[in-house]
């Protein structure tokens, strides 16, 4: 199982992005998922999850902005960040945990750059 984790780059403040985390290999769908981040010196935090229900939660430092969504046809979880911060910046995992197996598969990281 591979996970595919694209859609980072450079942004100004105010903008928009849309990450995406495409799963391939031995992997059903319509598995829990969720976003990372890791800026520099800090460390890794959650940003948001979508259950397998499709339940979403996410940090307080992203609520209103940033949303969860999955599409189970393509095997993969998106995230749409509005609004961004320079404080957003930061490398982007997103993590899939394959329910028939409860394995944690993880993709490469993104680098998502906000510039104020």
């Amino acid at each position: 199982v591979q996970l595919q984790a694209s859609g980072g780059g450079l942004v100004q403040a105010g903008g928009s992005l849309k990450l995406s985390c495409a799963a391939s290999g031995s992997i059903f769908s319509n598995n829990a998922g969720a976003w990372y981040r890791q800026a520099p010196g800090k460390q890794r935090e959650l940003v948001a999850s979508i259950t397998r229900g499709g339940t979403t939660n996410y940090a307080d430092s992203v609520k209103g902005r940033f949303t969860i969504s999955r599409d189970n046809a393509k095997k993969t979880v998106y995230l749409q960040m509005d609004s961004l911060k320079p404080d957003d910046t930061a490398v982007y995992y997103c993590r899939v945990t394959a329910w028939t197996t409860g394995i944690d598969y993880w993709g490469q990281g993104t680098q998502v750059t906000v510039s104020s």
